[in-house]
């Protein structure tokens, strides 16, 4: 990981010199243009992302949705996780500006459930005349999320449609600030209140859906390696007349090979209080790839008008724990090495049994094929029951009873007719 920013960086250096970062600014901005509604929202926590994979990835991760990182970009995930797991993240933003995060997820058969909260902070500093304090602390705000979802229609040969629901509640926090109708004498005497005035709490929601099925896969797994997702981020009221920065997304993963994850988000922004102020649409995309068992490594671009945000990450995958690392260029902030970076750590709490589970239905199922192969019904019939009550959901091993049974039935229907006399 180390070596790919140092690469980055020298790259940059040789190919656009120092006066680089203006230049390839204003191309982008020929291109994509300036969008003159953004930043009208309030909460920019929920712009930011807390880190893991789905930064790594540039936020493409709607239709992904496969760990912890789900819980702010897909709220259907939840019901399709295959372990349970708890999470700890670091982001380290812009300037002096930090967040920090942690989430549990799990779920019971088809419901899946979650719960988490972020917090970003930035030093707040007011100077008088003096050069003496006159305000200090810290700007902040809050997130906290519940999240259940259900996956329904689920089976052996069908993914299901998973719908999910976030509940999230924000809080703003404003440290007090001189008078602002006594800015001539510049004493720095606080006004009481002031900061209360500011801030502000907030409840909104976020709906997804998320399916999966096959195409164009090219190695064996009984994992459906294409996914589409459906998500509405942010919907809520405006704070203190400020808009919150809901968002539309539909996203598609594909995996064509077993090492390599592709995926594409387009999201459009809404101003809920005034349609024609809402942002210019938007896209991501994401590349995850598996080098080793144990080491994975993500790349991400995502463009908005005027902005071009890139990202390097890599996993590394313990049997207990995973380590995110994340690296993240802005072309909309000064270039300078590892400018920004996240940590994050995941812990597997176990997916209470459910891969074993998984495995013995296969291998009961196998033993009925065997069976059934060498004409033994009675012992095939026998192994495929032993499957469905280790998986009811096994529909192979359902169809294979249900053809022994279409067979006795002609066999008696022939003897019947037979001992007739026909």
């Amino acid at each position: 990981m180390v070596f790919l920013i140092c690469l980055v960086n020298t790259l940059w250096a040789i190919d656009f010199g120092e006066d680089s970062y203006g230049s390839l600014t204003d191309y982008l901005r020929d291109i994509y243009g300036i969008d003159n509604n953004a930043g009208l929202t309030a909460f920019p926590v929920l712009n930011v992302p807390l880190g893991g994979r789905a930064e790594g990835m540039a936020g493409s991760f709607s239709a992904v949705s496969d760990d912890i990182s789900f819980l702010e970009w897909n709220p259907a995930g939840s019901s399709l996780l295959a372990k349970t797991e708890l999470a700890f993240f670091h982001n380290n933003w812009i300037a002096d500006t930090k967040i920090e995060g942690a989430a549990f997820a799990s779920r019971l058969k088809d419901f899946g459930f979650a719960a988490g909260g972020k917090w970003l902070y930035t030093p707040f500093t007011e100077y008088n005349i003096y050069g003496e304090r006159a305000s200090k602390g810290y700007y902040s705000e809050v997130v906290g999320v519940l999240n259940g979802s259900y996956n329904f229609l689920s089976g052996y040969y069908f993914t299901g449609i998973s719908l999910g629901i976030n509940i999230k509640g924000a809080f703003r926090f404003v440290p007090d600030y001189s008078d602002a109708d006594d800015r001539e004498n510049l004493t720095g005497s606080l006004a009481s209140g002031s900061g209360s005035s500011q801030s502000a709490a907030m409840a909104m929601a976020d709906i997804g859906v998320l399916t999966r099925i096959n195409f164009l896969k090219f190695y064996n797994s009984r994992e459906r390696n294409l996914s589409f997702a459906l998500v509405a981020r942010n919907l809520g009221p405006p704070a203190m007349d400020d808009p919150l920065p809901t968002v539309a997304v539909a996203g598609l993963s594909w995996k064509p090979l077993r090492p390599i994850l592709l995926s594409f988000d387009y999201s459009f922004p809404i101003n809920m209080v005034n349609l024609d102020l809402s942002e210019k649409p938007y896209w991501a995309m994401g590349l995850s790839t598996q080098i080793t068992q144990f080491l994975s490594m993500h790349a991400g671009l995502l463009t908005k008008s005027g902005n071009v945000r890139i990202t390097l990450g890599s996993a590394v995958d313990l049997q207990r724990f995973s380590l995110d690392l994340n690296y993240t260029l802005d072309l909309l902030t000064q270039f300078t090495p590892m400018n920004r970076i996240s940590l994050g750590i995941r812990f597997n709490l176990g997916d209470q049994g459910r891969k074993a589970r998984e495995e013995d239905a296969e291998a009961l199922y196998i033993k009925g094929l065997s069976a059934y192969s060498r004409g033994e019904t009675t012992e095939a019939r026998y192994y495929w029951e032993e499957t469905l009550k280790v998986d009811p959901r096994f529909e192979p091993a359902s169809e294979g009873i249900s053809l022994l049974t279409r067979s006795k039935d002609l066999i008696d229907r022939i003897d019947e007719m037979q001992s007739l006399g026909f």
